[in-house]
């Protein structure tokens, strides 16, 4: 008469038992994602790379010289990519209100996508840490002002911030120090005409009002053979200093194009020129960012 108690005893533990397994799971994998949306909002619609390939190396991820790969600290250099937001807004942007459709009428120009840390060729991503990847919230809001979406302040450091071995304040210090010390071309403030471009012209304005750098330093990245400017990649050392890029950043597989169209940014909002970067981002107050919009798989979701 008992064993059908037993049976049922050991079936409710049974039962109990997965409950609690599953249970603790979900805790364990919520802690990377508890600050940050769902994968497909939480990067303004880049993928891993944000430029909708692989860079054109296939696994990119796998390449190290020592034979190492997605280990924190261990990558060869950086590189800081700036991308044109007139671009995203012309293609994605029409319910984002906080890069594109914002109400005091500021549009931004070049923003700043993130802080890849780069192998000679490939790249690490996504890199194991001894503490969970988690971006407190102040350090999400002092970047808003020049990463207008917090998914992708959260995801850049995931992915990308993981791999530099810094903890998410002085990685996204080292970011904003690198970012404001490109000077950013008048021409590519706030245009209000839309422009064709080839993209060595590009480069050449930044090579201008950016003395410090080689032509090897950086390159343009556009949407296709004969797409929109999508994106300036600069090349650092991890000590951030100016350097040649590696393959990753090779131009004729970034933007073969002849020419580019770059869309205007027609920004309304006061205080165009102010590049005071210091201060957290106030959706009530003008944002302190030079002033277009963007393209680019860059999509808050």
């Amino acid at each position: 008469m008992r064993k059908p108690h037993l049976l049922w005893t050991i079936l409710v533990f049974a039962i109990l038992g997965g409950l609690i397994a599953r249970f603790a799971a979900q805790q364990n994998w919520s802690w990377s994602y508890s600050n940050a949306p769902s994968t497909s909002t939480s990067t303004n619609g880049y993928n891993e790379r944000g430029d909708g390939s692989d860079n054109g190396y296939g696994n990119a991820r796998s390449y190290r010289s020592d034979g190492q790969r997605n280990v924190a600290g261990q990558f060869d250099y950086y590189a800081l990519v700036l991308s044109w937001s007139p671009t995203y807004c012309a293609e994605k942007g029409d319910n984002d209100r906080m890069q594109c459709n914002r109400s005091d009428g500021r549009r931004y120009s070049f923003v700043l996508h993130g802080l890849w840390p780069q192998y000679e060729r490939g790249y690490p991503s996504d890199c194991e840490l001894p503490r969970r990847p988690f971006v407190p919230e102040p350090v999400i809001d002092s970047m808003l002002d020049v990463m207008p979406s917090r998914g992708l302040v959260i995801h850049e450091y995931r992915a990308h911030g993981t791999c530099s071995g810094l903890d998410p304040a002085p990685y996204f210090s080292t970011a904003r120090r690198l970012f404001d010390g490109i000077k950013i071309p008048e021409r590519f403030r706030n245009p209000f005409q839309s422009q064709y471009v080839s993209p060595s012209d590009v480069r050449n304005e930044f090579l201008r009002a950016n003395p410090d750098l080689g032509n090897d330093m950086l390159t343009v990245v556009c949407n296709g053979s004969g797409g929109q400017l999508k994106e300036v990649r600069f090349c650092f050392s991890k000590g951030g200093k100016p350097r040649a890029c590696g393959e990753n950043e090779n131009q004729r597989k970034l933007c073969s194009a002849d020419r580019v169209f770059i869309p205007p940014a027609r920004s309304t909002a006061q205080d165009e020129t102010t590049r005071g970067r210091s201060q957290s981002f106030d959706p009530n107050q003008n944002s302190p960012l030079p002033g277009p919009r963007m393209d680019d798989g860059y999509r808050a979701h």
